[in-house]
């Protein structure tokens, strides 16, 4: 086993691909992917990944972990970001976009995942992963930070400054809200990494089975709802629906 925390975004990953194509092999877009930790993994499964990065140099590092991974079917890398994405890839093209870790830094996070609905097949899947605000607010408040740790409480993710406040963070009902407005059902909503994140790596690294142990109890954390408002990271899987509008990316952001 890699480190608890990337072990456990992983198992997120994993998780989406089970629910959105069950067994089969699927089209992935992988948004923000930088340098393919789990793009590669996932070609390693049989699935066929896009990556779409805004580094060149992140996109250099992908191409050298897939040679280095002997992949049949290399993973295919894009320079560009969610603001321009329909340039680069084809509308409903892909079962599964990944977008983790990319809500937190967009200007507009509505506009960023309308843009991806438009790259999904009719009834395909998009997960998401963001930081989530309650995390951080704790976080603070036990590092001494007790005047950040308000703010960050008083804030919600639609008023959020990212020059003056760094990347956005968000509590559940807000990302399952956008979502909802732009015509995705949510399939699964759970927490990540409850204590992955707060547990000091001397501990982890030097304890007899504390990684295991860990890497079990978090496990068990992320079915439990009483947990999620805490995790550090808040995935949700949702599905687009049939029946509703095809989404617009030059039309008005939903609220957050």
């Amino acid at each position: 086993m890699g480190p608890v925390r990337s072990e456990l975004m992983w198992q997120a990953v994993v998780d989406a691909v089970r629910i959105a194509g069950d067994g089969a092999s699927l089209d992935v877009l992988d948004l923000g992917g930088g340098t393919g930790g789990d793009a590669v993994r996932l070609a390693q499964l049989g699935h066929r990944v896009t990556v779409v990065d805004p580094s060149p140099d992140a996109l250099a590092s992908l191409h050298r972990r897939g040679v280095e991974a002997g992949l049949a079917v290399p993973v295919t890398g894009v320079l560009g970001d969610a603001s321009d994405l329909p340039d680069h890839v084809a509308a409903a093209s892909f079962d599964l976009v990944v977008c983790h870790g990319v809500l937190e830094h967009v200007d507009d996070p509505a506009e960023a995942l309308s843009t991806v609905a438009t790259v999904l097949r009719p009834a395909g899947h998009v997960s998401v992963m963001v930081a989530g605000r309650n995390a951080a607010v704790a976080a603070r408040a036990l590092a001494g930070d007790f005047v950040t740790a308000q703010t960050l409480l008083a804030r919600s993710a639609g008023d959020w400054n990212l020059r003056t406040m760094g990347p956005r963070r968000f509590v559940q009902h807000e990302v399952e809200a956008l979502l909802s407005d732009l015509h995705f059902t949510t399939i699964r909503s759970q927490g990540v990494r409850v204590f992955a994140d707060l547990v000091p790596s001397a501990i982890v690294d030097t304890e007899p089975g504390a990684r295991d142990a860990l890497f079990a109890l978090e496990q068990i954390l992320r079915s439990s709802s009483d947990f999620t408002g805490l995790s550090a990271g808040l995935h949700t899987i949702a599905r687009l629906d049939l029946t509703a509008a095809p989404p617009d990316p030059g039309g008005k952001s939903a609220t957050l």
